[in-house]
């Protein structure tokens, strides 16, 4: 007889992550400080650069067209940011949103943010926020079953194509609104 289960209520066992989480070591340097210096914006999949935030690709996307924003300065928290530095962010996600609603489409979108290593953040004290847009039909267990991604397009091909939604939205346009686009 099967036993019962709390409605809709799996467990999904993955032991091998604790010997990743006993070793797992803070990262030798801090991305956003490297790419915030640096000036290979396709190289640093950076779509664009502003005074006190740049927006960028995730090169590990959880799905297409995964943004991050982050602070140029390294600083960990909302509290910290002056107030240029807080426009400049809500100004970039206003940009970001916009350029992915033109160009993608998507059904919903996540932003969220991380802070400090125990809540997801890859990048501990450099503030940042992921933007992913979200798809009805996109939803799939590969992750799960197979440990594997499965992303329909290359990260150039995005890197391209969000520059040029970007472009045209910084230029007066509206970008693509008028119905689904299919690449």
């Amino acid at each position: 007889m099967p036993r019962a289960r709390a409605a809709g209520l799996e467990r999904l066992w993955s032991p091998w992550r604790m010997a990743y989480i006993r070793r797992a070591a803070p990262p030798a340097d801090c991305l956003f400080c490297r790419v915030a210096a640096g000036r290979s914006d396709r190289r640093d999949l950076v779509l664009v650069r502003r005074p006190h935030t740049l927006l960028m690709l995730n090169r590990y996307p959880y799905a297409p067209a995964h943004l991050m924003i982050a602070v140029t300065r390294h600083v960990d928290g909302f509290a910290a940011l002056t107030d240029a530095e807080r426009a400049d962010w809500m100004a970039m996600t206003a940009l970001a949103e916009r350029a992915l609603e033109g160009e993608y489409r998507p059904d919903g979108m996540n932003l969220g943010v991380n802070r400090g290593r125990v809540a997801g953040a890859g990048f501990p004290g450099h503030l940042h926020q992921h933007l992913v847009p979200r798809w009805s039909g996109d939803t799939n267990f590969m992750p799960t079953v197979a440990a594997t991604r499965v992303l329909p397009e290359s990260l150039g091909r995005t890197w391209s194509r969000l520059r040029r939604a970007i472009g045209a939205l910084e230029r007066g346009g509206r970008g693509r609104r008028a119905g689904r686009v299919r690449r």
